[in-house]
Parts: C-alpha cells; sequence; structure tokens
C-alpha cells in the first residue's frame, strides 16, 4: 500500500533541468516506480535510471508496463479508462514489494501541466498523502532554447493542445499560443503568412532539435524532422510556440 506518493518533475529529460529539491526527493524516496512503453521506447525509461544514478538514489527501483490507450473509445473515454488501468499497474507493480517509505514517481515537465500524473494518483485506494515537486516545464525550456520571451508587452499567452487546435483553430484573444501534445503537427492546417512557429523537441537534452520561422516556410520542414526523429528514437517529445511577427 503507498501511503505517501511523491511525484517528482523532471524537466524535459536533462539532468540540469531537476531542482535541488528534486534530486533530494529522488534521494530520500524508498521506492521509485519506472514506467515501461513498450519494445521500441526503452530510451524513456533508460533516461529515468540516469537520472536516478546521478541523483544518487539508494531507492529500490519497480518497473511497471503502460498501458496501452484504446483508440477504438471517444476521446474523454479512452483518456479516463487509461488513467484506470495505470493506476491498477502502478499496485499490481508494488504489490509484492516491501514499502518502508515514500514512493516517487519521476515525471516529465511539470506534474501540474499537461500531464495526468496527479488525476491517476486520485484514483488510488487508499488514497495517498501527495507531495508534488515542481519540475522545468516544456514552455520554459522552449523559450530558453530560442532565446526568446514566452509573452509579448502585457499580451495574453494561451497554452493548449494538438486536439484543440485542431478542432478550434486559434484561439483570437491570444497573441501567443502554445501547442503541447501535437503528435498530428496539427500547425500545418494554419494558413496565416504572417505566423511564426518556434518548435523544439527533446529540449535540453543532447539530442535537441529546434527550428524557428515563417510557419509557411518551415512547416513542412518540421514534420519532416519530426518523423525522422521519432523513427530515430522510438518516442519523441516536443511542443511550440505561435505568434504573428518575430517579437
Amino acid at each position: 500500500m503507498i501511503s505517501h506518493l511523491w511525484l517528482i518533475g523532471i524537466g524535459t529529460g536533462a539532468m540540469s533541468h531537476i531542482t535541488l529539491e528534486g534530486q533530494q526527493a529522488i534521494r530520500d524516496a524508498a521506492v521509485i516506480l519506472l514506467p515501461r512503453k513498450g519494445a521500441g521506447k526503452d530510451d524513456l525509461a533508460t533516461v529515468r535510471l540516469k537520472i536516478i544514478a546521478a541523483a544518487g538514489a539508494q531507492a529500490k527501483v519497480v518497473p511497471f508496463e503502460m498501458p496501452v490507450r484504446d483508440d477504438t473509445l471517444p476521446y474523454q473515454e479512452r483518456v479516463a479508462l487509461w488513467h484506470d488501468q495505470i493506476a491498477l499497474a502502478w499496485q499490481g507493480a508494488l504489490a509484492e514489494t516491501e514499502i518502508t517509505g515514500p514512493v516517487a514517481l519521476l515525471v516529465w515537465g511539470d506534474p501540474g501541466l499537461y500531464d495526468s500524473t496527479l488525476r491517476i494518483a486520485e484514483r488510488l485506494s487508499p488514497r495517498p498523502t501527495i507531495r508534488v515537486v515542481p519540475g522545468v516545464t516544456a514552455l520554459q525550456a522552449l523559450t530558453a532554447a530560442h532565446a526568446i520571451p514566452f509573452n509579448t508587452i502585457d499580451g495574453s499567452v494561451c497554452v493548449t493542445t494538438g486536439q484543440q487546435l485542431r478542432t478550434h483553430a486559434l484561439p483570437g484573444n491570444a497573441e501567443t499560443v502554445v501547442v503541447m501534445l501535437d503528435g498530428k503537427c496539427s500547425f500545418m492546417a494554419l494558413d496565416d503568412p504572417d505566423l511564426m512557429i518556434w518548435w523544439g523537441a527533446f529540449l535540453g537534452m543532447p539530442e535537441q532539435i529546434t527550428i524557428k520561422g515563417h510557419l509557411r516556410d518551415v512547416g513542412a520542414q518540421i514534420v519532416e524532422k519530426r518523423a525522422k526523429a521519432r523513427a530515430d528514437h522510438g518516442w519523441i517529445m516536443d511542443t511550440y510556440l505561435l505568434r504573428k511577427g518575430d517579437r
């Protein structure tokens, strides 16, 4: 049974992105749950293991297999069922493990931003005491990689997803739009000639890729680079910022 669950933000995969609090939490955890996402995605587990080792952790590492989402279901139903299955996977992996202290999960980016680990944790019964250790977000890593400000002067920002962009296009009241979780390159449906894009993948890691420019000029290049990088690594985490002009 998990009595204390620590969700530790690890940034975008670079050890230098983990806060001192995060590194200490990794060292203090008794057990660390390690997700495995199947063939071709071993790099994800390897990055976490390197972070655990670099932090000097003595925790018992317990792997679990990540369930696969059922794409035949409607989106909300599909995600809810997937979250249920992940919570069961955590409990199943720990069933034979002696737990003498906090159980930790290393969460990409920040556990509070476009991540479902907190929602999954709420499904545990009994519900553990949850501690969240914030991490560097993909938004911060992206703007740092391109050396650009997150917002215009007094300008509004919308953070959204690829699915929302495909469904609703660009929100009209935001000068800056940051898009996450876009595996379908939804930006290709936008046709504003003044729209700039700042795109990045594997941010902060040695594999980092960045592309910027007018969307109409570099959109196809991003699609090609993204597909190749995903094929090379078996996974990809990317995000992008859209804005008119180069402000």
